[in-house]
């Protein structure tokens, strides 16, 4: 279990970020199509998960936003935005920030994401939603990065996200 706050406010995860140099564990996310997204679905690319509780607050908007700019010059990369947001909420969030890159991904069906990466909040008042935390994926799915963001109110370090994936 991680400790991070909100606004200043001690809250718990359910795990810790998977350790750097392990496999990423497997997942089933729902894309804005309904359709289930699998690692394999997603092809030999290198992926960055950023992930956040809600597109729908001006952090987790502004991460999509700096990823979606950021991932443009990136090659072979794909930057994944998970969220227990609907995939209705998320494709309309993009369409309205003319956020053409990023792919979001929810929990909608299937809720292992939040309990295998550790960042599922258990509890104060934005229990079941997921912490602010970015993962980085080299081709083979092996993980070079991770940051769990200690205060859900702040911005991830992108320049750290960004150099990993340039080093994968």
């Amino acid at each position: 279990m991680a400790q991070i706050t909100l606004k200043g406010n001690p809250i718990h995860t359910v795990g810790d970020l998977p350790a750097v140099g392990s496999t990423a564990p497997d997942f089933v996310l729902t894309a804005r199509d309904l359709t289930d997204r699998t690692p394999a679905d997603l092809g030999n690319k290198k992926k960055v998960l950023n992930i956040t509780p809600s597109l729908d607050t001006s952090v987790c908007a502004a991460s999509a936003k700096r990823f979606d700019t950021e991932a443009a010059k990136l090659p072979d990369t794909i930057v994944l935005n998970v969220s227990c947001d609907l995939p209705f909420a998320q494709a309309r969030f993009c369409d309205n920030e003319q956020i053409e890159t990023v792919i979001t991904l929810s929990q909608l069906r299937n809720r292992e994401f939040g309990k295998n990466y550790g960042v599922e909040i258990i509890d104060g008042p934005m229990a079941g939603l997921l912490a602010r935390a970015v993962v980085v994926l080299d081709r083979d799915n092996r993980i070079v990065y991770t940051e769990l963001v200690p205060e859900i109110g702040q911005e991830p370090a992108y320049d750290a996200a960004l150099e990993a994936i340039g080093n994968a």
